[in-house]
């Protein structure tokens, strides 16, 4: 599955050019947040990536293989849930895993665990408050063990607690050995969790450095731009 190569990805509906020539390799290891300006095309290279979307140029090579070999979830800035209990909404993700049904259970109440929703396994989804459903939606991809994870804008909605929260879990999510590659636009939130950067601008990746060196220096004019506040984002120091 790994080293996942981009080369030239294209997604052009009606013929205008959201994403351009899309450039990238990533490795198995660490978290990777894509940084850039509103329209940049961030959630349309998840999209594209998880096959929810088709692209119209350009090659993805996963790993020497056309299809991803590992384990793929994706968590939306909306948490798709089920109206079901919280607990059948992860014990849906393991059905199509060969497991018995003690082994079914036994995962669910572990990864409810960790995320701080064991007591509410009974309850309702829909009871969850906004924070609690994206924990429920991160446990239910945590509790399939992904190779690789896609988290588009996991915090955009949540309050400083709920985002403290869901960020710890994204840091075990990934100890536990899952590639994570998430966009945000909340630059606080790329300091503390990023391995490496990936700026997005104009359709086309601009820069992928390391989140340090990026910060740091980076080389790009529209980086540069977007650092400085020259270009369209929201900002979140405040934590």
């Amino acid at each position: 599955m790994f080293p996942l190569r981009i080369a030239g990805l294209r997604f052009a509906p009606a013929g205008r050019p959201l994403l351009d020539g899309v450039d990238l390799e990533l490795s198995g290891e660490g978290i990777s947040v894509i940084l850039g300006p509103n329209g940049a095309g961030k959630t349309l290279l998840l999209r594209l990536l998880a096959g929810l979307l088709p692209a119209h140029g350009g090659s993805v090579d996963w790993g020497g293989a056309p299809e991803p070999a590992g384990r793929l979830a994706m968590v939306f800035q909306q948490p798709m849930l089920l109206r079901l209990s919280v607990f059948a909404n992860v014990e849906f993700a393991l059905w199509p895993q060969a497991m018995r049904p003690a082994g079914r259970k036994a995962r669910t109440l572990a990864v409810l665990e960790r995320v701080g929703l064991a007591h509410r396994a009974r309850d309702s989804a829909r009871l969850l408050s906004g924070g609690e459903r994206q924990r429920l939606a991160l446990a239910r991809a945590w509790a399939m063990a992904p190779r690789l994870l896609l988290l588009d804008e996991p915090t955009a909605s949540l309050d400083p607690t709920a985002t403290e929260a869901v960020e710890t879990i994204i840091r075990e999510i990934r100890t536990e050995g899952a590639k994570v590659l998430m966009t945000t636009h909340n630059l606080g939130q790329a300091t503390r969790l990023a391995d490496d950067i990936i700026f997005l601008a104009d359709g086309r990746v601009q820069e992928h450095e390391t989140a340090h060196r990026f910060f740091a220096r980076p080389h790009s004019p529209a980086a540069r731009a977007y650092l400085q506040g020259e270009l369209p984002w929201r900002i979140a120091f405040d934590r």
